[in-house]
């Protein structure tokens, strides 16, 4: 973006790139322009994202009157292992699970205005009713529909399941009056305007490939067969997948998944206690929470492709009902004292990890490497291209160094490249460099390594081939 000034319509390698809306380049790009290129400035936003859903979780809870749950909550969620590994990814889903967050948030304030007027109405009131953080300024009703739209600019309709969540607590409270403070039309109508702002001149300058490839093959052709490997590849194999995220769960939110049968039996008794009991009910705020992570569960369960990750937006949401349930009941336990074992153990586990494991890991990706060993031998002018090889990775490190983007060969036309004009180089498998190269001129180097390609999670041997002049 920075280099083509085109902010509008995203490239990778010079290619256009639509699997996703721009909302985390455009942070990627104020961390470059703040801190420069580098690892740090692309992971930077990532963490910053996750850093604001704490303070929303946080926040969430102050304004239900629970200062200490909210802390809870927050380094729950902080110190989950699924959010440990996204919170330093540079991609897209912390700044969606923060917009999901947010709008999760001001949807149950809407549907609480109703309580919070009347209260506001009655007579000698005793106990006064706080004003959610941002109503001095600014209203639930414009938070809502606002974060549904940043939401989906950060990737796509998947950030409007908080709309789900407000309509199903709705239909199961069976109170057809709160459904007018949603206000929907004016709502929709103010989300589709800002995502337009954007989506609009996307469409025009991609001729309506952001749409098709978007929407359709990364949205519902995702959601109804299984792409690039993640999922089952049959009927069968998807029925067999369908309890997959509620397996992944005891993984992606460890260490904290171990009170999660713990907190399943609390609630089994709240129930319990309703159905013996017609006069109790249930906290509001646990019914919608327990409302929004099933609704986050149940559609990606339903979804053909999946990845563990993609629950992530019920974190938050899990977090807080947790904290709720466990803090309420350190009074008369020692659960005070295992939470804080717990997540002081965690915050030093993920630390040393976040610290030790990543050089020791380095070593395994070809494409850093090679780029390591052939690093003194690049020019900025360089050419460079590949065979048989094209993650992302190879773009990253040589793009660092060299100028030009990278080219996409097979084994027909690598003499061709090769004998071009100028500096030049090109990643081969290794074994095809004696077929390909049979009389290479000795002023030629080559770099050769082995190592581990995580996104096909196969074992690669590669060489590099390079041509001063």
């Amino acid at each position: 973006m920075i280099q083509r000034a085109d902010y509008v319509v995203p490239y990778f390698n010079s290619q256009l790139r639509l699997d996703k809306p721009p909302l985390a380049y455009w942070a990627q790009v104020a961390s470059y322009r703040i801190f420069g290129a580098s690892d740090f400035s692309a992971r930077f936003p990532s963490a910053i994202a996750a850093a604001l859903i704490a303070l929303v979780i946080f926040a969430w809870s102050r304004r239900n009157g629970a200062t200490s749950v909210g802390w809870w909550a927050a380094i729950i969620f902080t110190l989950s292992l699924q959010t440990f590994v996204h919170a330093k990814a540079a991609v897209a889903d912390m700044w969606l699970v923060l917009f999901m967050t947010l709008a999760h948030w001001s949807g149950y304030e809407l549907l609480q205005r109703p309580t919070l007027d009347s209260q506001r109405s009655t007579p000698n009131q005793r106990v006064a009713v706080s004003s959610p953080p941002w109503a001095t300024w600014i209203s639930p009703f414009i938070i809502f529909y606002l974060s549904l739209a940043f939401g989906f600019l950060a990737k796509g309709p998947i950030a409007w399941l908080p709309l789900f969540t407000v309509g199903a607590t709705i239909i199961l409270a069976r109170d057809w009056q709160l459904a007018r403070h949603l206000k929907l039309l004016r709502g929709i109508l103010l989300m589709l305007a800002v995502v337009a702002l954007w989506g609009i001149p996307a469409l025009v300058q991609t001729q309506g490939q952001f749409l098709a490839i978007g929407i359709g093959r990364h949205v519902i052709s995702r959601s109804l067969a299984t792409m690039e490997g993640h999922g089952a590849s049959s009927f069968g194999m998807y029925l067999l997948f369908l309890p997959f995220y509620f397996v992944t769960i005891f993984v992606s939110f460890f260490p904290w998944s171990i009170k999660l049968p713990w907190l399943i039996r609390q609630l089994w008794k709240q129930k319990k206690a309703r159905i013996a009991d017609p006069g109790y009910s249930r906290n509001q705020l646990d019914n919608y929470l327990l409302t929004g992570i099933a609704i986050i569960f149940v559609i990606f369960t339903l979804v053909a492709t999946k990845l563990p990750h993609y629950t992530l937006p019920a974190f938050p949401l899990l977090a807080l009902l947790l904290a709720r349930h466990w803090r309420g009941g350190t009074a008369n336990t020692n659960h005070g004292s295992l939470f804080r074992t717990v997540a002081i153990t965690s915050a030093c586990v993920w630390i040393a990890i976040a610290l030790i494991i990543p050089p020791l890991v380095a070593r395994f990706f070809p494409a850093y490497q090679l780029f390591r060993e052939s690093r003194p031998h690049l020019q900025p002018n360089m050419q460079f291209a590949s065979v048989e090889f094209e993650e992302p990775s190879v773009v990253w490190y040589f793009r660092s160094r060299v100028q030009s983007f990278l080219t996409r060969l097979n084994k027909k036309n690598v003499g061709d490249f090769m004998s071009g004009p100028g500096p030049r180089f090109v990643i081969v498998p290794t074994s095809l460099v004696q077929a390909l190269f049979p009389n290479r001129p000795q002023t030629w180097t080559s770099f050769s390594t082995c190592g581990f390609n995580i996104a096909k999670g196969k074992r690669v041997d590669l060489t590099l081939v390079l041509k001063p002049e």
